[in-house]
C-alpha cells in the first residue's frame, strides 16, 4: 500500500465494501457487508425500506463510520482519506439539503468553488445540465422558489459538476415527472459508458430491471443477493420479472431467515 492511501491494484472497482457493518446500540443496520463494483458499472441497490441501503450509502458518502469493515471508493478507503475520496463523489442523497436563499446558478457556484472547479468550466457545465434539465429559466431564481423536482433536476446537476469518478445515487426519481426520469436514467448510463461507476439504490424494481448492469438485494441489513438479474432468475429458478423475484426471494427470508443462502449466484 502506497504511503498516500491509494490502493493501485484496486483500480478496476469503483467501489469496494468489505465485511462492512453497520450498529446503532442493539440494531445492526448492516450486517457483514461484501460488494465489488466496477469502474463502468451501473448497479442497483434494492431492498425493502429499514433493509440497510441508505446506511450503507451514508458510509460510502463518508457521512457516517462504520462500526467494522472498509468502504473503498475510487482506490481511496472513505475512513481513512476522506478528503481524497470524497473528491472523486458525485452524492445524490434522498433528502438534499439545499440553501433556500441562494439562487440555482448561486448553488452550483458555492459548490463548485468548494470542488476547487474553475470558472469556465462551472459556467459550461452549469448550461450545459440546466439545458439538459429545463432549469435555465430559473437559474436565478432562489432555491426557496423551487418545486420538488426543479430541486432534484439542480442537486444532480451539481453532483456531476466536479466530473466524479463514483456516483452515488439514493432514490432519485422519486417526484421526478416522466420527462425527468427519462432524462436522469440516460445520463446515469452515459456516465457509466464514459468508465465511471453508478451506484443506485432503488425502490422502483422496474427501472432497476431496466438500466442495471448488476442488481444487489439487502433485507434487514444482509446482502441475500446479487448479479444479473439472468442469474437471479437461474437462482428462483424461474423466468419472473425482477418484483416477482424480489418479493419472492424477500419473503423467502422472512420465514427462513437461517437458510442463509450463499449471496453470491451459485455456478
Amino acid at each position: 500500500m502506497h504511503g498516500d492511501g491509494h490502493h493501485p491494484h484496486q483500480g478496476e472497482f469503483g467501489i469496494l465494501i468489505e465485511q462492512f457493518t453497520k450498529r446503532y446500540d442493539d440494531i445492526v443496520a448492516v450486517n457483514d457487508l461484501n460488494l465489488e463494483i466496477r469502474r463502468g458499472e451501473l448497479f442497483t441497490f434494492l431492498g425493502p425500506n429499514g433493509a440497510g441501503k441508505t446506511t450503507t450509502i451514508k458510509a460510502l458518502a463518508g457521512l457516517i463510520r462504520p462500526t467494522a469493515g472498509r468502504l473503498i471508493v475510487a482506490g481511496y478507503d472513505v475512513q481513512h482519506h476522506p478528503v481524497e475520496a470524497k473528491r472523486r463523489i458525485g452524492f445524490i442523497p434522498d433528502h438534499p439539503y439545499l440553501y433556500e436563499k441562494l439562487s440555482g446558478a448561486d448553488f452550483f457556484h458555492f459548490v463548485g468553488d468548494l470542488f476547487s472547479v474553475p470558472r469556465k468550466v462551472q459556467e459550461e457545465r452549469m448550461h450545459h445540465y440546466f439545458e439538459l434539465f429545463g432549469l435555465t429559466s430559473a437559474a436565478d431564481k432562489l432555491i426557496e422558489n423551487y418545486s420538488h423536482g426543479m430541486r432534484q433536476k439542480l442537486v444532480v446537476s451539481v453532483a456531476l459538476m466536479h466530473d466524479p469518478e463514483v456516483i452515488i445515487v439514493d432514490e432519485p426519481l422519486v417526484g421526478l415527472d416522466p420527462k425527468s426520469s427519462r432524462i436522469l436514467k440516460d445520463l446515469m448510463r452515459e456516465q457509466v459508458r464514459l468508465g465511471k461507476t453508478v451506484f443506485l439504490s432503488l425502490h422502483q424494481l422496474a427501472v432497476a430491471e431496466e438500466i442495471a448492469d448488476r442488481i444487489g438485494i439487502i433485507h434487514k441489513g444482509r446482502l441475500l443477493f446479487v448479479g444479473t438479474l439472468e442469474e437471479l432468475r437461474m437462482r428462483q429458478q424461474r423466468s419472473a420479472d425482477l418484483e416477482d423475484l424480489f418479493l419472492e426471494l424477500t419473503a423467502e427470508e422472512e420465514e427462513n431467515p437461517q437458510s442463509r443462502l450463499p449471496a453470491k449466484p451459485v455456478a
